[in-house]
């Protein structure tokens, strides 16, 4: 049976590497949750370090990935004590503590999804039951595993009108919501958010992040690059249901990409930037249906520059969630205490219209407290 309390606590760290943020939510019986508190922390740099170094194969990775873990519990652990304090609750009255943890490899199509995680330690650790993993089981089931939120989205921001939610976190990804449809959402990874801006930030200006966009307004699109990048890739052109991550949007990716373009960093970046846009606006025009406006989530949705040029291109309404009531910054945090809720009510929120599943799944391995 799933318990009485109805507070949950949610998790993310997500493909950008740059931080947790915890959510406390009340969710009520038809699965609405209502956002109570949230608290954050950067990930130490040098746990970010080791987590973007096992991305790729290298010495001593089963060690070295088990110890990553550990650290990432206890930092988990430390954005839900502030958390909980923040809130004044105790945590004899969470239901459970959804944690995705950090992917570092995503294979759907050889069968396999690896999110790096420590759960029965973060159990541990907070005195809370922990629900993970919830990948792998759409995943066993033929799917793609990802994106997990849209069932979330279809629960909080549904509309009168057809509507796209949009996550620019590391790699985007959009969830299609048509009222009075058989399937309560659709949705994809679209390529590149943040991922590759903000690599390209680092390296030439030495900053995580391009704050609002402000590099990249001193740069030029350029129309032949960004035609290299988006036709070089035949990841852009496969048909959804569809996901990617860091296993294919890397640094290597982009050097090879850039080998003779003769361009200022500030047009790469600008390139980057339309990249983004670009990969988004085909995504919704290959679909049947216009959308009649977005709402953007994600660390991208603080990217002026970005906002603006996705309306520009889009020719719809652009909004951040904190519009609805939800900071854009917190929306995946939420969606994985509503995930966490979901397993333990035994909702399926894996959906064949989002993954290419066999059916529909409830996601999630739960580590009583």
């Amino acid at each position: 049976m799933a318990p009485a309390q109805d507070l949950y606590v949610g998790l993310m760290s997500g493909t950008s590497m740059d931080g947790i943020d915890g959510v406390l939510a009340r969710i009520d019986a038809q699965g609405r949750p209502q956002r109570l508190a949230h608290a954050s922390a950067p990930l130490p740099q040098m746990l970010r370090d080791e987590l973007h170094a096992l991305n790729s194969s290298g010495p001593d990775e089963l060690h070295r990935a088990a110890l990553a873990a550990v650290a990432l519990a206890h930092c988990y652990a430390d954005v839900v004590t502030r958390l909980l304090d923040v809130a004044g609750v105790r945590r004899h009255e969470v239901a459970a503590l959804g944690a995705h943890g950090q992917t570092l490899r995503h294979q759907p199509g050889q069968g396999y999804t690896l999110q790096l995680n420590a759960p029965a330690l973060l159990a541990e650790l907070t005195g809370l039951g922990v629900v993970a993993d919830f990948r792998s089981r759409d995943v066993a089931a033929g799917g793609q595993g990802a994106p997990l939120v849209p069932a979330f989205h279809a629960r909080v921001f549904a509309s009168d009108a057809p509507r796209a939610v949009l996550n620019l976190g590391g790699i985007a990804n959009v969830t299609l919501l048509t009222p009075g449809s058989d399937m309560p959402a659709a949705g994809f990874d679209t390529g590149p958010a943040n991922m590759l801006m903000d690599l390209w930030c680092q390296q030439h200006t030495g900053k995580p992040y391009d704050e609002d966009g402000q590099w990249a307004a001193q740069g030029q699109v350029q129309a032949g690059l960004l035609r290299t990048l988006i036709d070089n890739e035949p990841w852009f052109a496969l048909p959804a249901p569809k996901s990617t991550g860091r296993d294919l949007f890397h640094a290597a990716w982009l050097a090879q990409r850039l080998q003779g373009i003769d361009a200022r960093p500030e047009d790469v970046q600008a390139t980057l930037r339309q990249l983004t846009v670009e990969t988004v606006a085909r995504a919704l025009e290959s679909q049947p249906q216009a959308v009649a406006d977005m709402l953007v989530c994600g660390g991208g949705a603080y990217n002026k520059g970005l906002m603006q040029a996705l309306a520009e291109r889009l020719g719809c309404p652009v909004s951040a969630t904190d519009s609805v009531g939800v900071p854009a910054q917190e929306v995946e945090a939420l969606a994985f205490a509503w995930l966490g809720w979901a397993h333990l009510h035994q909702v399926p929120a894996g959906l064949p219209s989002v993954t290419g599943a066999r059916g529909a799944r409830v996601l999630g391995a739960h580590y009583p407290a």
